[in-house]
């Protein structure tokens, strides 16, 4: 079953550009959402619990840190 996928950002993040960059190497193509977009920071606030960018929705559920994001992406996308 495919998940449903939202990756917030904040523009000109390091971090945002670092998970942006290595979905772009892989060919992953999610929806991403800008935290400037109106109502995103207040979704981020209420359903991830805080204001912190990247942020990795997976069905829902809030992933954070860049890392932790590129690990998972790394899993269920493997390169071809």
């Amino acid at each position: 079953m495919e998940k449903d996928l939202v990756l917030y950002t904040l523009p000109g993040c390091p971090y945002c550009r670092k998970v942006l960059n290595f979905m772009q190497q892989r060919g992953i193509d999610i929806k991403t959402v800008s935290t400037s977009e109106p109502g995103a920071r207040e979704y981020l606030e209420t359903k991830g619990g805080k204001f912190q960018a990247p942020c990795l929705f997976i069905d829902g559920k809030a992933m954070y840190e860049s890392d932790d994001i590129i690990a998972w992406l790394d899993n269920e996308f493997p390169a071809k």
